[in-house]
């Protein structure tokens, strides 16, 4: 494991810091991620750590930026040291979407596919469990 989990898990609360999953209900232990990764100039330190359920991580990977499906304009993506979720998401109970506020938010979503058919079916679960949001 990843000698700096608990200290981000931690800080995480245990959630994907991008599509916000609870770490809880996987069988193992979400990663710690490069949110700029070392090989594109990024940091090894907190500040360049992120938790990331296994979706994110692989969608995400060297990616720092996507296309806002609304303008096409290729954008920065979530930055969560630099970025408040809240400001860039918000949650439709009803269906589970993750609709992105933003410009950072919507290239988000659709870089790192946060609505794809198994996200969705997971996260109404996760919603009548009551542990998402």
């Amino acid at each position: 494991m990843n000698p700096r989990y608990a200290q981000v898990a931690r800080r995480a609360g245990h959630r994907c810091e991008y599509c916000r999953a609870p770490e809880v209900v996987f069988n193992f232990p979400f990663e710690v991620e490069h949110i700029i990764p070392v090989s594109g100039g990024g940091l090894d330190t907190e500040s360049n750590w992120a938790l990331a359920c296994r979706s994110c991580n692989l969608r995400k990977a060297t990616h720092l930026s996507g296309i806002d499906p609304e303008n096409q304009t290729v954008v920065r993506l979530f930055h969560p040291r630099e970025h408040r979720w809240e400001g860039h998401f918000q949650i439709d109970i009803e269906s589970g979407r993750i609709e992105g506020l933003t410009v950072t938010g919507r290239a988000t979503v659709a870089r790192l596919e946060m609505n794809s058919q198994s996200q969705l079916a997971a996260r109404r679960q996760w919603l009548r469990l009551g542990l998402f949001p």
